[in-house]
């Protein structure tokens, strides 16, 4: 039973990262009719948010220390942190060790930013496109991107730790009644899971209770309505792309102390969304979601040792099985709208 439940965690874990950035990518789709396939581009680029952030916090500077001296009696250069000067040493050791949480800080406007030049300089030139069309050029522009941070980053992991109060594991066990240290999961992790649960509500909420987000639903099922009441929807479907590239961006950052960012990470999250995507029903923002936590659970279930013994390699391929099976018997995803993907 602790094995059950360790892998329903590392399941969730998993489907927070892909209910993320399968959240994004419908957004796009059911918005924009566009095909995204530099959408784990974006994802990668808020994992590098993190990683520059953490850079930038722990610049350095060398200062002569008249307190301290060599054998020979000369003071000694000594290596000083820019942010202890500025707040002190406890407080700049503290903003050092949370820079991947001051990085979302950063990330926000950056990813937003970012998310309108990829649709006013490329995407928009491709909403009349065949998807074909779409898929090829924003697969380019992932390419790109990734060569980019390559050349700029280099081509090995950089390790972005988390902060010291969550690098240790909490003993989850204990509150299911469990002995001691006999279920032990990262606090990080967890962190990460309700960090996507917040962000998920908030995308949702946003959606549902406010005035734009009624349009922009209204949009989404019939755009030519609503663009004959006046309202200029592509502004709108335009700031939900750039929403879209935040939603991705925050996942990167987070999800930096867990897989340590690399230039091709974006793709390797991409393709497992966008078939979450088509699983949980294009177009459609809870089928994503659902699709994702599922997905992820499942294939969280499918790499316990005990199945990978009987069925060798069936954790690298149970996702593609899932929905290869979703699209033979139901086009359209499990909450997909009807009449797409089905023609």
């Amino acid at each position: 039973m602790d094995q059950i439940i360790v892998q329903v965690l590392n399941g969730l874990d998993k489907g927070s990262a892909y209910a993320l950035i399968a959240l994004g990518l419908t957004i796009i789709f059911g918005t924009l009719g566009v095909v995204n396939f530099a959408h784990g581009a974006l994802f990668m680029m808020g994992a590098f948010c993190a990683v520059i952030t953490s850079k930038i916090l722990s610049a350095s500077h060398r200062v002569v220390d008249e307190t301290r001296t060599d054998f020979l009696g000369n003071p000694l250069e000594v290596e000083t942190f820019y942010v202890q000067d500025w707040f002190g040493m406890a407080a700049g050791q503290t903003i050092m060790e949370w820079a991947v949480p001051i990085a979302i800080i950063f990330a926000i406007p950056v990813m937003i930013l970012v998310g309108f030049a990829m649709e006013r300089g490329l995407i928009k030139h491709f909403y009349h496109r065949p998807h074909a069309d779409q898929i090829l050029v924003t697969f380019g522009l992932a390419l790109v991107i990734g060569e980019i941070i390559k050349y700029t980053f280099g081509a090995n992991p950089i390790q972005t730790p988390a902060p010291p109060a969550f690098t240790g594991s909490l003993d989850f066990g204990v509150f299911l009644g469990y002995e001691a240290q006999t279920i032990m999961y990262p606090y990080w992790r967890l962190v990460y899971f309700f960090f996507s649960a917040i962000i998920i509500a908030a995308v949702f909420a946003f959606l549902q209770f406010t005035t734009f987000g009624m349009v922009v639903r209204a949009g989404m099922a019939d755009r030519e309505t609503v663009g004959l009441l006046g309202i200029n929807i592509d502004k709108r479907f335009t700031f939900m792309f750039g929403l879209a590239a935040a939603v991705a961006g925050v996942a990167g950052v987070m999800y930096a102390p867990i897989v340590a960012p690399n230039y091709n990470m974006g793709l390797d999250f991409l393709v497992l969304s966008f078939v979450v995507v088509v699983v949980g029903g294009m177009g459609s923002l809870p089928g994503a979601v659902a699709a994702g936590f599922l997905l992820g659970i499942l294939e969280s279930f499918a790499s316990m040792p005990a199945i990978v013994d009987i069925l060798p390699g069936i954790n690298q391929i149970i996702i593609y099985l899932v929905a290869i099976l979703i699209l033979l018997t139901r086009p359209r995803g499990l909450m997909g709208r009807k009449g797409v993907m089905e023609e």
